[in-house]
């Protein structure tokens, strides 16, 4: 049930993106056909984000010391962009243009995401061990 709440507020954050930043394309026409394109994007951007993110965390563990963390915005763009990719593989109507569309995206993904998991009460648990 997490997992879908999860792809629910990835796919509404993805959708605020598409409406905010230019570069984000979403070429679906129908209101289920995008609906439905979000939620196959939000799902590949989780897919995307947990099985590389940890890798380039560990690799570029000094870059994230030395920045201050501020190359997560980079990477975290540079993942949107693998994400629009993969889509485009997948011939879903998803696009993005460029690096800059991609860093505003992921900086309002990142934000839309947090917010609505915190207005619905998703709590991240934490198992100590």
């Amino acid at each position: 049930m997490r997992v879908i709440l999860h792809v629910l507020i990835t796919a509404a954050a993805l959708a605020v993106a598409t409406a905010v930043v230019p570069g984000i394309q979403l070429l679906a026409g129908t209101t289920l056909a995008r609906a439905t394109t979000l939620l196959v994007v939000a799902v590949i951007f989780g897919v995307v984000n947990a099985v590389l993110k940890p890798v380039v965390k560990a690799v570029g563990c000094m870059f994230y010391i030395l920045t201050l963390g501020l190359i997560g915005l980079v990477v975290n763009a540079l993942l949107l962009l693998l994400t629009s990719w993969v889509a485009g593989q997948l011939s879903e109507p998803f696009h993005i243009t460029g690096f800059w569309a991609a860093f505003w995206g992921a900086i309002i993904v990142g934000v839309v995401s947090w917010l609505l998991a915190i207005a619905v009460g998703e709590r991240r648990e934490r198992h100590a061990g």
